[in-house]
């Protein structure tokens, strides 16, 4: 932890770029949904998209596990969902008029061992909400345990900066940037160290980059 908060304390890292994120407006959509993690959702942290601690990350409780449908292979992870409780169908057991805002933070395996309508809610090809308790308990009763949602893409919107968390070790530094959405643009990273000698690589990442890849640069200090 020593070397990492040396590192921290004497590098920037900024990068540059625009941010454009249009999510086209959608129709609502239905699916179950379901609860884990414990009342203050401490066994949501973690997770099969990586990200941590949702609580020092800045995610929180509006969080959910995606069926195999909704989580496609992983592109959905950080993608956000308006859910509303289905009313017509449950009233007994919706907060009426309540919507919530989740972003997808997990993984929510199949088992194949029961069918789809009675606890395999999570088996292809069926949607399925597997929400953080508190972000379920929002909009519907705990008793009822499951419930017909209402649901539908939509932007991500975060009160926050973009966060940027360091990990790795000396001459390996990995940099995990949250809060910005950046596919099919070309970034340029700028790089400077407290004495404000700085290194730029432009354009290093051409628009057309993909998860997983890595670019090399000449450039050096």
């Amino acid at each position: 932890m020593e070397e990492l908060f040396a590192f921290c304390s004497v590098i920037f890292i900024s990068i540059l770029f625009s941010i454009k994120f249009n999510v086209a407006s959608a129709a609502w959509l239905k699916a179950p949904a379901t609860f884990y993690g414990g009342s203050d959702a401490s066994r949501t942290m973690g997770g099969a998209c990586g990200y941590g601690n949702l609580y020092t990350d800045g995610y929180g409780t509006n969080t959910a596990a995606l069926s195999t449908a909704l989580f496609n292979d992983g592109k959905s992870c950080g993608g956000c969902h308006q859910i509303v409780c289905n009313a017509t169908q449950v009233p007994q057991w919706c907060r009426k008029g309540k919507y919530i805002t989740i972003t997808a933070t997990n993984f929510c395996p199949p088992n194949y061992d029961l069918p789809s309508d009675n606890g395999g809610w999570c088996n292809p090809p069926g949607p399925h909400f597997d929400m953080a308790q508190p972000a379920f308990e929002s909009i519907a009763i705990y008793r009822a345990g499951i419930v017909p949602v209402l649901y539908k893409k939509v932007g991500c919107k975060r009160s926050e900066g973009i966060r940027f968390t360091i990990s790795g070790r000396d001459y390996f530094e990995l940099v995990l940037i949250v809060y910005a959405y950046l596919n099919g643009q070309s970034l340029s990273f700028k790089i400077q160290l407290r004495n404000r000698k700085t290194v730029t690589a432009l354009n290093i990442v051409p628009s057309n980059w993909k998860f997983g890849q890595s670019f090399k640069s000449n450039v050096q200090f």
